[in-house]
């Protein structure tokens, strides 16, 4: 149960440009609460709630030296982002990838461009040089038999 919660804490987490600019800033070395603050147009408790939000996450490690508390960035989080948009990636590439066959491929071009097709000679949803259910990998929730 504490994994569903952590991966929901890290995309929410990076959400707010301030708390991604405070781990692009941690990511460099370890830094003390003053230093930190000093380079955000905002009060030093509001950092320090920001910092407790990543740390909570897991993206931010608090380590007390003396009398102040210095924080570093902790990448591993940062996995598991990563794993969630490679999918996508592959997923948009997949799709693009359908796409540019599908358009090379279309009967009807020239070098001049797509051939006219009077629209009345279309079906409905079909295109001009489409062969009915030709497309139908390419739209979200289309079948072949629709």
């Amino acid at each position: 149960m504490e994994s569903a919660a952590a991966k929901h804490d890290v995309f929410q987490a990076i959400a707010d440009p301030t708390r991604r600019e405070l781990l692009r800033l941690l990511g460099d070395r370890e830094l003390p609460l003053k230093d930190i603050s000093g380079r955000f147009p905002m009060s030093r408790t509001a950092v320090s709630k920001h910092l407790r939000v990543l740390a909570e996450a897991g993206l931010v490690q608090e380590r007390k030296v003396g009398r102040e508390t210095r924080y570093r960035l902790d990448a591993d989080p940062l996995l598991e982002l990563k794993r969630w948009l490679d999918y996508y990636e592959r997923f948009w590439e997949n799709k693009l990838s359908m796409l540019k066959h599908y358009v090379e491929s279309e009967p009807g071009q020239s070098a001049e461009g797509p051939k006219l097709v009077e629209t009345s000679e279309l079906k409905a949803g079909q295109t001009a040089g489409e062969k009915p259910g030709q497309a139908d990998g390419l739209m979200p929730g289309r079948r072949e038999s629709e």
